[in-house]
């Protein structure tokens, strides 16, 4: 480990975490798949109010309990927190953050990019992260001196991209209008000078920094389930993940999550700036 500001975890330790979470990965594999691109899939709207949507399928629940399940098997000692269910309290030091399904949005309109996330924390912040990706077949993990993708094509390392000009680079966000009016407008100073922009991949557009295929993601309104094992995933690729000010991302809201501090630099000028 010897990582500054991290908890210092043995070897053995760190194995046990690692199958941990590849076993809660697996479970919340099965969950989701199995009702994918139903005719009959069961959703609900969280905000209760008809001012806007934010879906939730029985396949989310179910993805969390079955990660929780695998969980308090193995690490009954780690605390818990969910988007579905909140916290769950430990005294190990450490905690489970996890979203069962990134991109429902995506999950109800029968798109492939939605993932399942799952990282382990301690005080500070992600130790070690997984994004999965159960109908592509891709598992993209960073955390203890591992980054790297498994699916289809075998293992591939992961590796962020090297320094290129805000001009050459290709950028991405979840929503078009990224958050409120301001923040649309800082992130619409950004994407103005970037080759390309692309939208709607969720936690994907995140492993695709991580695999060296794009440079920027740039969100506003996260939650820390959002961005905890993405953090991990893309600063274990070298990449940086801050928040829109330069400092830690790990409660979400703004984010920003670049490829190398070079590119990261360039765009937070932007960001920041003022009309």
């Amino acid at each position: 480990m010897g990582v500054p500001g991290q908890s210092q975890i043995g070897d053995a330790e760190v194995a046990d975490l690692v199958a941990a979470a590849q076993a809660a990965a697996d479970a919340a594999r099965t969950e989701t798949l199995l009702p994918f691109r139903s005719r009959d899939l069961q959703t609900a709207d969280k905000t209760g109010d008809g001012a806007g949507f934010d879906p939730v399928t029985a396949a989310d629940r179910a993805a969390e309990r079955a990660i929780r399940v695998v969980l308090s098997e193995r690490r009954p000692r780690d605390a818990i927190l969910g988007e579905e269910y909140g916290r769950q309290n430990g005294d190990s030091g450490l905690t489970w953050v996890i979203d069962p399904i990134d991109g429902t949005r995506a999950y109800l309109a029968g798109a492939p990019t939605w993932g399942v996330l799952i990282s382990v924390a301690d005080r500070y912040g992600p130790l070690y992260g997984i994004i999965d990706q159960p109908h592509t077949g891709e598992r993209f993990e960073g955390g203890f001196g591992r980054a790297s993708l498994t699916g289809p094509r075998g293992i591939v390392p992961l590796a962020t991209r090297p320094p290129r000009p805000l001009s050459e680079a290709i950028l991405f966000t979840t929503f078009p209008e990224v958050g409120t009016e301001a923040e649309g407008a800082a992130f619409r100073r950004v994407s103005g000078a970037a080759r390309l922009t692309r939208y709607g991949l969720d936690c994907y557009a995140y492993a695709l920094v991580a695999l060296c295929t794009a440079d920027l993601v740039i969100e506003a309104g996260l939650q820390p389930h959002d961005i905890h094992a993405p953090i991990a995933v893309v600063e274990a690729a070298g990449g940086i993940v801050t928040d829109w000010q330069g400092g830690p991302a790990v409660e979400g809201g703004q984010v920003i999550a670049a490829a190398n501090p070079q590119i990261h630099a360039e765009a937070m000028a932007r960001l920041i700036a003022h009309d």
